[in-house]
């Protein structure tokens, strides 16, 4: 039986949200009987009032309550569902557990389960798409490729079909019509992220709405192209977004500052999208997986150069393959999440 006498209003302690413990403080502990299962009212330290919470012992941790979840136990690895937001420290955490999964991606990547798959990537001929591209004709999958304009890069990999002309940001129906076989992914991976400041000071409007465009809308049309010509029959969608996209999150990677108004705001567009998209072909049983990919050196994050070795990030050979690593797992079961590539765990909305 929990004791609860000890909590007052204003302690600190941790409470639990979607399976990570965040630190927070007691707004009050009710006595009433129809509380006796939740009876800790918790304020999650650095969010709104909209989330406060009423717990039990179970989901809270405080030397000063007896019979709560335990401070001492260990964190199970295997138990975990969501990754954590702190980029520095996920990097570290995965350092000091010595974690295969998420310091070398070739010790647990298997290319043998994409032989003889068909797999379209939307945007595919430069930074991480051209590496996913590369990585997929390597193991014996027949790629087939699009781009606005034709690129030699994409013929010298001898994709199995390279469609030009694809504009994200315009009605995709020719591209659908130019799929002749039948598909078992589809990757989207285009995106854009302009080198701007993008503040209340210095609001970038015009670049926002090409972020919208191409990150938020791109999937949609995209895939409404292909459900209008019948190719989403037994296939699995996989879109490339980003962590940024997380409103959860930003309490932590954007503290204090905010900014980059027109970046976050379109991942969360996309990321809501996909989430539609899930539950509307939940009927056709098509699967809809939104994928941070992790932190990748490519020309869209040169701009962060200065972080990418704190931060653990990899080349975008490395991307390629955890991003093909998840998608692998790609099912009914897991379709809606949003799921970073480098741990592997979830990403919450």
């Amino acid at each position: 039986m929990a004791d609860y006498s000890a909590l007052s209003e204003g302690m600190k302690l941790q409470a639990e949200s979607e399976g990570v413990y965040y630190s927070a403080e007691v707004v009050t502990v009710s006595t009433s009987s129809k509380r006796a299962k939740a009876p800790v009212k918790v304020h999650f330290i650095g969010y709104g009032a909209e989330y406060d919470e009423w717990m039990g012992a179970k989901r809270l941790r405080s030397k000063a309550l007896i019979g709560g979840a335990s401070n001492k136990t260990k964190d199970d690895p295997k138990k975990r569902v969501y990754s954590i937001a702190d980029q520095v420290a996920r990097f570290q955490r995965a350092k000091d557990e010595k974690n295969k999964r998420y310091l070398d991606i070739s010790s647990v990547f298997d290319g043998s389960k994409w032989k003889d798959k068909r797999v379209l990537v939307i945007g595919g001929n430069r930074g991480l798409g051209f590496e996913i591209v590369k990585l997929l004709k390597s193991v014996g999958a027949a790629c087939i490729s699009t781009c606005r304009k034709a690129d030699p890069k994409l013929e010298e990999v001898g994709v199995a079909q390279i469609v030009t002309g694809v504009d994200v940001t315009q009605d995709m129906t020719k591209m659908a019509e130019a799929i002749t076989s039948p598909i078992d992914y589809v990757i989207f991976n285009s995106g854009i992220f302009p080198n701007v400041v993008d503040n209340l000071d210095s609001l970038q409007m015009a670049e926002a709405i090409s972020q919208f465009d191409v990150c938020g809308l791109g999937p949609i049309r995209c895939v409404g192209a292909l459900k209008s010509k019948g190719l989403l029959k037994g296939c699995k969608v996989a879109v490339i977004t980003s962590q940024a996209g997380s409103a959860k999150w930003r309490s932590t990677q954007n503290k204090d500052e905010g900014g980059n108004y027109g970046h976050h705001m379109c991942r969360a567009a996309c990321n809501i999208g996909c989430a539609l998209m899930s539950e509307e072909l939940k009927k056709d049983e098509v699967p809809v997986v939104m994928l941070h990919p992790g932190f990748n050196r490519t020309e869209m994050t040169s701009k962060y150069s200065h972080i990418w070795d704190i931060e653990g990030a990899v080349e975008a050979s490395e991307g390629a393959k955890r991003v093909l690593h998840e998608c692998v797992k790609i099912s009914m079961k897991t379709s809606g999440r949003f799921v970073n590539c480098e741990d592997g765990l979830q990403i919450p909305f």
